[in-house]
């Protein structure tokens, strides 16, 4: 773990560093017209990067679709036939986990900084075609050690040949950089191709930092190794079919999950495979249901492989004044030769002008091997964990919002895990956030 001071030193620096990019950016390109003109946001009259029939504002995380209605934040830039786009967020926090256990695991508290930005450059090809290009940055190995930041009964990936517990790893500095082709047969029909390397398979919904249902929480989902942890692979190749509002797509790629090393580019093996179906029945509305075999996912277990399912639903509802009410509904399950375990999480933001709420439940079972609890490892333990939050933004400069908030997680947990955790152990945190304005009418 880094000494607090120079924790504190780098992210200063980083938010200066953000500010100073900020003011170097500039509003570009119009927004059509809807229906509720006098009412919403406008968007941007661009579309999808992996379809010129479909609005930019579907775009989730890798090929996943989000509603149609779901708010976009961000900056965009033209360059003659190119569009780019830019967004990001940082959060500047003290953390404290089962603060209320002294000596119980996760009794951490200390200063870091979860962070990632994404660029998207795409343009037209001829009449029909669309080729698009993204990236994903993180700093977490900087601003947040090797190990991560803590978060109770998380648990996935490791540090010094240890696994993590309690701990959220930290991302790639290189997290994402793709390619993609689509081609329009019609306007209720396209056919795509997409390299990634890193880059995000057809597995799971979109993931947690890209999700509108979790804007505004800083930290990864519990469920997020059951759900979208495969959102950094290193190789991906996808083909997709989307016909109206379905879309079907088919992955190969990379199974094991980044190494500790989080500045190199780790070894393509294409040794697994996923394949997912996607519905959009409405603009306010994005469902999907994946599966996927994993080769080896853990560099701790080389010998086991996982079978991932998961499924979600999605909506986003605008509400009047360019306020919206984003919510989802996930499951996630892994199956390997001798356990099964699930993840279900339901959360929801509701989007004001200066204020926004937000919440999220858990429901987990971890076994005994992943929580590393001695002579318990092939049995489950349930988890519940509730974790509700607030921020105000009391600050706009140079197209960034400025964010001041604060949250707090409430554990159900079994009895058997009281001598570990303690008793209903709680976490806690205050943050002040910098993120891209929402984009609207004359600018982002």
């Amino acid at each position: 773990m880094q000494h607090p001071f120079k924790q504190l030193t780098i992210i200063t620096l980083l938010s200066f560093g953000w500010a100073t990019v900020a003011t170097a950016q500039h509003d570009h390109g119009m927004m059509h017209d809807t229906m509720m003109q006098m009412q919403q946001p406008m968007q941007m009259p661009m579309s999808s990067s992996l379809s010129l029939s479909l609005p930019m504002n579907r775009n989730g995380s890798g090929t996943g679709w989000q509603p149609d209605s779901t708010p976009m934040f961000g900056t965009m830039h033209h360059f003659g036939p190119w569009m780019l786009m830019a967004h990001g967020d940082l959060f500047i926090r003290l953390n404290s986990q089962n603060f209320n256990n002294d000596g119980k695991r996760g009794d951490d508290q200390e200063v870091d900084a979860p962070n990632w930005a994404m660029l998207m450059l795409q343009r037209p090809t001829g009449r029909n075609g669309l080729l698009a290009f993204s990236g994903m940055f993180s700093l977490d190995r900087l601003t947040m050690g090797g190990e991560g930041y803590p978060l109770l009964f998380q648990t996935g990936e490791s540090w010094k040949g240890a696994p993590l517990i309690d701990r959220q790893h930290p991302h790639d500095l290189v997290s994402g950089l793709s390619v993609s082709y689509s081609h329009r047969l019609s306007p209720q029909a396209d056919v795509f191709a997409y390299f990634g390397y890193p880059g995000e398979p057809a597995l799971g919904p979109v993931a947690f930092m890209h999700r509108g249902s979790a804007w505004g929480n800083p930290d990864a989902t519990l469920g997020h190794h059951w759900q979208d942890a495969t959102h950094i692979v290193f190789g991906v190749a996808t083909l997709g079919l989307r016909v109206g509002i379905f879309k079907l797509e088919a992955s190969s790629f990379t199974g094991r999950e980044p190494d500790e090393d989080r500045y190199n580019f780790d070894k393509p093996r294409f040794d697994s495979y996923s394949y997912r179906l996607s519905m959009n029945p409405g603009p306010r509305w994005a469902l999907q249901i994946s599966q996927g075999f994993l080769k080896s996912p853990e560099a701790l277990h080389f010998d086991e492989d996982v079978w991932r399912t998961t499924a979600s639903v999605s909506q986003s509802q605008p509400l009047v004044m360019g306020h919206y009410l984003l919510s989802s509904l996930l499951f996630g399950m892994n199956k390997t030769d001798d356990n099964r375990e699930s993840s279900i999480g339901l959360e929801t933001a509701l989007l004001l002008d200066r204020w926004s709420f937000y919440a999220r439940y858990e429901y987990l079972q971890k076994s005994g091997e992943e929580l590393v609890l001695n002579g318990e490892a092939h049995h489950n333990y349930s988890i519940h964990a509730l974790k509700p939050g607030v921020a105000f933004r009391f600050a706009s400069i140079y197209k960034t919002d400025l964010r001041l908030g604060a949250q707090a997680t409430f554990h159900f947990i079994e009895d058997a895990l009281q001598p570990v955790y303690g008793d209903s152990p709680m976490a806690a945190e205050v943050f002040l956030r910098f993120s891209p304005q929402q984009m609207r009418m004359g600018g982002m």
